[in-house]
């Protein structure tokens, strides 16, 4: 990821100041620094560029550069960050802040990153106009994920070294309700100015605390990330709930969920089509691609609001077939036999959640676990050996796999999270998951939640976060790798 941001620093004019930028509504110089700074934007890769001096960011005296908004009540503010150069002082400083004026001594809370200090990264904080900065230490060595939130008047600052889960430390702050929220840097050094790149901004406003899930939604972001780089892009926002993209085989689309229909996204182009599926018009998230990418497998609801999996081409029908038309219970589809010849699903029968396996061709059912747990998610791996899936057998939500037969299963995870839809690479060697806090009912995959995906070899492993998500219902419940097995596609939420 260096080198692109070290182009990115030669191809950036050294000052250059535009209003807004990016998602920021301003940005400029707090406290009068004797050295001017800059925020650049660049579109292309959706990061920023800051550059800023300033004596320090402590006592009653703070000078930095800022690119900010004015945020009213509780949000979410997250970044990757990383300094660029070795730097004059080990007390430069980049991170994300809240303060109440634009005025070198107002009253802030602040997330604050330090070059030099591999052991002060720190939440900071001045309590009232004009006193001194207190600051409360994070135990983060060089963290390059950093977020701020605010609930009421309580702050939390987060941040994750590469691979790792957050840590945080908290905060009661009295600030207004409205403040100017944002991105900083501070060299420390009065004639001196450092530089940095803050990718994967992120501005998030929550769903409310009361609000009633698959009532009330908030709205999507349809983004992408590189593995490799874990640099994200947005493709394409809406104010209502999208959710669960599928990457095409032939590397052209994503498919995608949105108000019970499903929307082909062209990749080259950003355009956006419906795909047609007939009667089908209350699509739940479970729709999945054979694996060589011509047929199309969704669920619908039908009859007495039941959950159907139907089967059409990939370019739409008007006349879906129903697979499961003629069962009790709900039907959830999750994937297709590498073959084509079966589909797998989450099915609800005698009041009980199970993994099932359809014959397309008879559409004979063969139940493949019978527990008295929920089991739910799963997936074939491209060879066909094994079909990973989650379940709560074990007490927490976990992934397991097992024989395309029901036989042989074992958990694959192990820790104290919950953990949601394994998805296998096309090139068969990685698993992505995405994992819950474990305060939550370990039977429910709840929306709007800061979760982690995480990745880990097939082979076994220990598994690394390599994002850090708002999101949850609707985020990866389908298989949304790349074809090349670099990139995933996925579903983040703020309300629009």
């Amino acid at each position: 990821m260096q080198k692109l941001f070290t182009a990115l620093l030669l191809c950036s004019p050294a000052f250059m100041f535009s209003q807004p930028v990016g998602q920021f509504t301003d940005h400029g110089d707090v406290g009068s620094p004797l050295l001017a700074g800059s925020t650049v934007y660049r579109a292309e890769d959706q990061t920023y560029l800051l550059t800023g001096a300033g004596k320090n960011m402590w006592t009653n005296l703070d000078q930095f550069q800022f690119a900010w908004k004015k945020i009213k009540g509780d949000f979410i503010i997250q970044a990757t960050v990383q300094f660029l150069g070795a730097g004059k002082a080990g007390h430069r400083k980049i991170g994300i802040m809240a303060r109440d004026k634009l005025t070198k001594d107002s009253r802030y809370v602040d997330g604050a990153v330090h070059g030099g200090l591999p052991l002060l990264t720190s939440l900071q904080y001045r309590a009232s106009d004009g006193d001194t900065t207190g600051q409360l230490i994070l135990s983060s060595y060089h963290p390059t994920n950093i977020l701020l939130e605010r609930s009421g008047n309580t702050f939390s600052f987060s941040a994750a070294t590469p691979g790792e889960e957050y840590k945080t430390v908290t905060k009661e702050m009295l600030l207004n309700d409205e403040v100017y929220a944002g991105i900083f840097i501070c060299s420390h050094v009065e004639d001196t100015r450092e530089q940095a790149i803050f990718g994967n901004v992120r501005i998030i406003i929550p769903a409310a605390a009361d609000f009633k899930p698959y009532h009330d939604y908030i709205g999507s972001h349809l983004e992408v990330m590189d593995v490799s780089t874990g640099l994200r892009r947005v493709l394409h926002s809406a104010p209502n709930s999208l959710q669960a993209p599928n990457w095409t085989p032939d590397n052209k689309y994503l498919i995608y969920s949105e108000e019970g229909l499903l929307h082909r996204y062209e990749i080259r182009t950003g355009s956006i089509e419906t795909i047609p599926t007939g009667f089908a018009k209350d699509n739940n998230n479970d729709h999945v691609l054979s694996f060589d990418g011509k047929m199309l497998g969704i669920s619908n609801y039908m009859g007495a609001h039941k959950s159907t999996v139907l089967l059409l081409p990939v370019s739409g029908s008007d006349h879906p077939q129903a697979m499961t038309w003629d069962t009790s219970g709900d039907s959830y589809l999750h994937g297709f036999s590498p073959d084509g010849k079966k589909m797998i699903f989450t099915g609800e029968r005698n009041h009980q959640w199970d993994i099932f396996s359809i014959d397309i061709a008879t559409r004979k059912e063969t139940n493949l676990t019978q527990t008295t747990t929920l089991d739910d998610g799963p997936e074939y791996t491209p060879d066909g050996r094994h079909i990973y899936f989650n379940s709560v057998r074990s007490g927490t939500m976990k992934i397991w796999r097992m024989r395309p037969d029901g036989s042989e299963p074992e958990q694959v995870t192990f820790d104290q999270y919950n953990d949601w839809f394994p998805h296998i690479s096309p090139d068969g060697k990685w698993i992505l998951y995405e994992s819950f806090p474990k305060d939550i009912d370990p039977t429910s995959h709840p929306f709007y939640k800061k979760i982690y995906l995480r990745l880990m070899p097939a082979s076994g492993g220990v598994p690394r976060t390599i994002a850090y998500i708002y999101g949850g219902q609707g985020t990866i419940n389908v298989p949304s790798w790349s074809p090349d097995s670099k990139h995933i596609a996925f579903i983040s939420n703020s309300k629009m």
